[in-house]
C-alpha cells in the first residue's frame, strides 16, 4: 500500500518535472500566448479588483477621514462635535430647543410664530423647496412640448436637457449676475420700457431661479421618458369606455407621470439642499446654505465642525433619497409601452378653443423658458463683449494682461486654463477605464449586483465640499505607514476628485448600452474558446463605443467645470482653474469674469456636442 503511495507520488513528481521540461523547450511565441491567455482569462477579474481598490482610495476612505475627523477631537473619541450643533439654534434653529430637551409644546409654538428661527439647515430646506417646486413647474410644461408635439428641432432641445449634467454651476451664476445685476440685462430692457430697475442679486429669487435654471430640465428629461413610454392602446381603451379626455388622463396617463416626477423632485431637493457654487457667488454669506458654512469652517480651519456638519447635511439627503426609493418600489406602475401617444404637430389644425389654449400656453411659457435659460447664457457672452464705450475685446485682452504683467498672488487666466485642461484629461484617463469596469459589473447577473451598484455610484450622493474635505484631511496632509508619512500632492489630489465625480457619468452612459447587447453574439465567442476579457474587449465594447466616446465627454466636461472639491483643494496653492479663476473675478470684475466663462462655455459645448452626436439620449439618469 505504501508502495503504492510512493510510486504514485513518484509517477507526479515525473509528470511534473516533464511537464516543467516541455514548458521550458516551448517556443518564446507559445510562452507569450499562454501568458496572454492567462491575462485574458483573469483581466476582468483582476480590473474590477484595482477598480475597487482605487474608489477605497480616493472615495472611501477620505470620506471616512471625514467621519473621524468629526468624532476624534484631540485624540479623545466624542459625539460633542455632533451633540453642539444639533442643540445649536444657529444652525437647527428652534429645532434645537427640542433637541435641548426643551417641551414639545413650547417649541411648536415658537415655530409657528413669526418671528422663529429656521437657522442653517432650516434655511436650506427652506430654499431647496423652493427650487423643488420652481424646477417642477418649469419643467413639466417642458416635458408635455417634448413627449405631445413634433416640431423642428424637438430632438436638439430634448438633447439640451442634459446640459446640467454639463454646464459648470459658477459659469451659469456669472450669466445670471451679467442678466440680474444692478448693470445687468434685464434693467437695460426696463430702462427701455421706462420701467425702474430691479437688483436680484444676493436675494432669495436669485438663487432659486438659478436652481431651477439647473434642475428644471431635470424634471423635464426623466418626465418626457416616462410620458413616451405610455402606451396609447390604454388611453384609447379608457376613451372608448366613455371617459374624456381629462379623465383618461387622470386615470391612465398621470399614475405613470407621477413617479418620474417624484424622482425629478426628489433629486432636485437633494441637489438643491447640497448647493455651494449658485448660492457662494449669487447670496453670499447673506442666504449661507449648509455647504457655504462647511466651507467657511474650512476656510477657518475649523475641521471637527466642519466635518461633523458636513456629515448631517450627508445623513439629510441619504435619508431624503432612500425615502424616495422606498416610494418608487412600492408605487412605481410598469408600463408596457407597446405604442407610444402619437405627436401632434405644434401648429394648431384648427382655430378652436381646445386647439388653441394648449398652445397659448405653450407660446407664454415659451417667453419665461427664455428669460430663465437662454438670457443667462446670452448676456453672458454680451456682458464679455461689451465695455463703457460699447462693444470691446477689452476683458479677453485683460486676461492676456493679467497673464504677464500679474502678481504672483494673483490668478493667472491662462494658467487656469492649462490646468483645467490638464486635470480634465488626467481625470479622464482615470475616470473612463473605471467607469468602464463599473458598468460591466453593474451589467452582469450574479448575486449582490445591486449592492454593488449602490456601492460605486454612491459619489453620486456625496457632496464635492465633502469629498474635497476628505482627499484634504486624508491624503494631501499625509498618512502614516509603518512610521512612514506619506502625502499627495494637491494636483494629484484634485485629479481624484475630478475623477470621483466623473466616473459615474461613465457608468450611467456605458451601461444602458452594455445592457442592450445582444447576449447571444458574446455566448458564441465565448463558445469558440473567447476568454471573458477577450469577448468583451472584441465584442461589446465596439458595439458600445459610441456611448464609451460620450461617458469620457461628460467626465472631461465634469471635470473642467467642478468647483466645490477644487475650491478646497486649490486655496493656498497655485492649482486654479478656470472656474476658480472666474470666482475670483466675479466679485471684483464682471468683465473678466464673464470673459473666462465664455471660454469654460467653448470647451463644454464642444463636449455637449460630443456627447449629443454619440449617445446623449441613452444616458442612464
Amino acid at each position: 500500500m505504501a508502495r503504492d503511495v510512493d510510486g504514485g507520488a513518484a509517477g507526479a513528481g515525473s509528470d511534473d518535472s516533464e511537464t516543467a521540461t516541455e514548458t521550458a523547450s516551448r517556443p518564446s511565441g507559445e510562452q507569450g500566448r499562454s501568458v496572454r491567455t492567462t491575462i485574458e482569462r483573469r483581466g476582468v477579474v483582476g480590473l474590477a479588483v484595482a477598480t475597487i481598490a482605487l474608489l477605497l482610495g480616493i472615495f472611501y476612505y477620505p470620506v471616512a477621514t471625514v467621519f473621524v475627523d468629526s468624532v476624534l477631537v484631540d485624540g479623545r473619541w466624542t459625539a460633542q462635535v455632533f451633540v453642539s450643533i444639533l442643540q445649536d439654534p444657529f444652525y437647527f434653529g428652534e429645532l434645537a430647543r427640542l433637541l435641548s430637551g426643551e417641551p414639545v409644546r413650547a417649541v411648536i409654538e415658537s415655530i409657528r410664530s413669526p418671528d422663529r428661527r429656521l437657522g442653517v439647515i432650516g434655511f436650506t430646506t427652506y430654499q431647496a423647496a423652493l427650487s423643488t417646486v420652481a424646477s417642477v413647474a418649469l419643467g413639466l410644461p417642458a416635458a408635455y412640448l417634448l413627449a405631445r408635439f413634433e416640431f423642428p428641432g424637438r430632438r436638439t432641445l430634448r438633447s439640451l436637457t442634459i446640459l446640467p449634467f454639463v454646464l459648470p454651476s459658477i459659469m451659469v451664476a456669472v450669466g445670471f449676475v451679467a442678466t440680474f445685476g444692478q448693470n445687468g440685462t434685464l434693467n437695460a430692457v426696463l430702462g427701455a420700457l421706462g420701467l425702474g430697475e430691479v437688483n436680484l442679486l444676493f436675494t432669495l429669487e436669485a438663487v432659486v431661479i438659478a436652481h431651477a435654471f439647473y434642475n428644471a430640465p431635470l424634471v423635464a428629461r426623466v418626465t418626457t421618458a416616462a410620458w413616451e413610454s405610455v402606451d396609447a392602446s390604454a388611453v384609447e381603451t379608457a376613451r372608448s369606455l366613455g371617459a374624456s379626455p381629462l379623465r383618461a388622463f387622470r386615470d391612465v396617463v398621470a399614475p405613470q407621470l407621477v413617479p418620474s416626477v417624484l424622482m425629478g423632485a426628489a433629486l432636485t431637493f437633494v441637489f438643491t439642499f447640497s448647493t455651494f457654487p449658485i448660492v457662494l457667488a449669487l447670496g453670499g454669506f447673506q442666504l449661507a446654505t449648509v455647504e457655504v458654512f462647511v466651507y467657511r469652517l474650512i476656510r477657518d480651519l475649523e475641521y471637527a465642525e466642519a466635518a461633523a456638519l458636513a456629515l448631517i447635511e450627508l445623513g439629510i439627503s441619504l435619508g431624503l433619497l432612500y425615502a424616495y426609493l422606498r416610494y418608487e418600489a412600492r408605487h412605481t406602475v410598469q408600463s408596457r409601452g407597446i405604442r407610444p401617444l402619437p405627436r401632434r404637430p405644434l401648429t394648431p389644425p384648427s382655430f378652436s378653443i381646445r386647439e388653441l389654449l394648449p398652445r397659448a400656453g405653450l407660446a407664454a411659457y415659451a417667453v419665461v423658458a427664455l428669460a430663465v435659460f437662454v438670457a443667462p447664457i446670452a448676456s453672458m457672452v454680451l456682458a464679455s463683449l461689451s465695455g463703457p464705450e460699447g462693444l470691446t475685446l477689452a476683458n479677453y485682452r485683460f486676461l492676456v494682461d493679467r497673464q504677464t504683467t500679474g502678481a504672483s498672488f494673483q490668478v493667472q487666466p491662462w494658467d487656469a486654463v492649462r490646468n483645467s485642461l490638464l486635470f480634465g484629461v488626467a481625470s479622464l484617463a482615470v475616470a473612463l477605464p473605471m467607469g468602464v469596469v463599473v458598468a460591466v459589473l453593474t451589467t452582469r447577473d450574479y448575486r449582490g449586483r445591486k449592492v454593488v451598484d449602490a456601492v460605486a455610484m454612491a459619489p453620486l450622493a456625496v457632496s464635492g465640499i465633502v469629498v474635497g474635505l476628505g482627499l484634504l484631511r486624508g491624503l494631501v496632509f499625509g498618512f502614516e505607514i509603518g512610521g512612514t508619512r506619506l502625502a499627495v500632492g494637491g494636483g494629484l489630489a484634485i485629479v481624484a476628485a475630478h475623477a470621483v465625480a466623473g466616473y459615474p457619468f461613465v457608468v450611467r452612459t456605458v451601461a444602458p448600452g452594455l445592457e442592450g447587447i445582444d447576449r447571444t453574439l458574446v455566448e458564441s465567442a465565448r463558445a469558440l474558446g473567447a476568454p471573458r476579457a477577450r469577448a468583451l474587449l472584441d465584442i461589446e465594447l465596439p458595439l458600445v463605443w459610441p456611448a464609451v466616446v460620450a461617458g469620457a465627454a461628460f467626465a472631461f466636461a465634469i471635470s473642467i467645470g467642478e468647483f466645490s472639491a477644487t475650491i478646497v483643494l486649490a486655496s493656498g496653492t497655485n492649482q486654479f482653474t478656470m472656474p476658480i479663476a472666474i470666482e475670483r473675478f466675479i466679485g471684483r470684475r464682471l468683465g473678466p469674469a464673464t470673459a473666462m466663462g465664455v471660454v469654460l462655455l467653448v470647451v463644454t459645448s464642444a463636449s455637449f456636442l460630443l456627447i449629443d452626436r454619440l449617445g446623449g439620449d441613452d444616458v442612464g439618469f
